[in-house]
């Protein structure tokens, strides 16, 4: 019977340096630039919190069995260390996936010109990773259920299909998990994605975080607006860079009947030519759009690799365009026609 004690003793000891060795290996990896690509400085942090945690735990699972405990007191507190290691194991989980999430999104540069499939990435990989979270967790707490007597009826229910069917059916109703529901149909189906331009309740901004619950919309002006989820697949809205980022800028002018359009077609594109990346070299229109009573409307129309390079790209126009006709043809401003007759103006006189 001693020899028995004293062999498990040693394989406990042995245990326990294991997880000292592994996780003075782990914090050394930290430490080193291989981790910078998977970890974020956060994350290294919570990993160190979860080592300190993983060998306490695994030191009092090793010296408690050794302890002569009544069996009123170990009962409990075996109990208490397997939900542990259970709550261990999710935490563990967690940190793989988001350790992974960060390595996927790292392949795929969110900040390059054409970055579509980039965004279609990321937009997948934060939502399905949020997705298996609550999973891991639901399941973690299922699990912790099981160890107790009084909740291993409820822990096995949460476990069984049928229960976990039941649960989502009466969920389902509710508008929280309507939320959540939307939010797995935007990540397989995207009509959003993370830096999309969209125009949101008349407000022009960019997608900067997407939730289970409601979507952060960064306007121009650096304000934040937060729009409930359900609002993406319930309500028209405009998505500027759905399939590509490219845009079309257009600069509307009023002049008078006698503009030449051969000098203003050759302005505009030098004004293009010499506007650099916000050309992107594919349109570079002037047209007559429509002729009013005093004056025509043209329109220059212009291509832009991204909706940012287009607002800046009409502006520059306009500009231009207005500062050539004020220098070379002032004349061809809009202006009010007024007739008079010779015979009324010797009747006023």
């Amino acid at each position: 019977m001693e020899s028995v004690s004293l062999i498990l003793w040693i394989v406990r000891t042995i245990l326990i340096l294991a997880v000292i060795l592994a996780a003075f290996w782990v914090v050394r990896w930290m430490k080193g630039g291989q981790s910078k690509v998977l970890l974020t400085v956060s994350m290294k942090r919570q990993a160190l919190v979860f080592l300190t945690v993983l060998a306490t735990t695994g030191a009092l699972s090793i010296l408690i069995p050794m302890t002569s405990l009544e069996p009123e007191t170990a009962s409990p507190v075996i109990g208490l260390i397997s939900a542990a290691w259970i709550m261990l194991s999710a935490w563990a989980l967690t940190l793989i996936s988001s350790a992974l999430t960060g390595l996927v999104q790292s392949k795929y540069d969110i900040k390059s010109a054409d970055n579509l499939g980039a965004r279609q990435v990321h937009t997948q990989v934060r939502v399905l990773q949020r997705i298996i979270i609550v999973l891991i967790w639901l399941g973690a707490v299922a699990a912790i259920l099981m160890q107790f007597e009084r909740f291993r009826m409820l822990g096995g229910t949460l476990l069984a299909s049928a229960g976990i069917l039941s649960v989502l059916l009466g969920l389902s109703a509710q508008k929280t998990f309507g939320a959540i529901l939307a939010g797995i149909q935007i990540a397989l189906s995207h009509p959003i994605n993370l830096d999309d331009v969209v125009i949101v309740e008349g407000e022009w901004g960019r997608i900067e975080e997407i939730t289970f619950t409601y979507v952060v919309v960064k306007i121009w002006d650096m304000r934040r607006m937060v729009v409930p989820i359900n609002y993406f697949t319930e309500t028209p809205f405009q998505n500027w860079t759905k399939k590509s980022s490219e845009m079309l800028g257009s600069v509307q002018l009023h002049v008078d009947y006698s503009t030449p359009l051969a000098p203003l077609r050759e302005e505009l594109k030098r004004l293009c030519q010499s506007s650099g990346v916000l050309w992107n070299e594919k349109t570079c229109l002037l047209q007559v759009t429509d002729a009013g009573t005093e004056s025509m409307t043209i329109r220059a129309l212009m291509s832009s690799p991204d909706a940012p390079s287009a607002w800046d790209l009409r502006c520059l126009v306009r500009e231009g365009l207005i500062g050539f006709l004020k220098l070379n043809y002032p004349e061809c401003l809009p202006k009010h026609r007024v007739l008079v007759q010779e015979e009324k103006i010797k009747e006023i006189r």
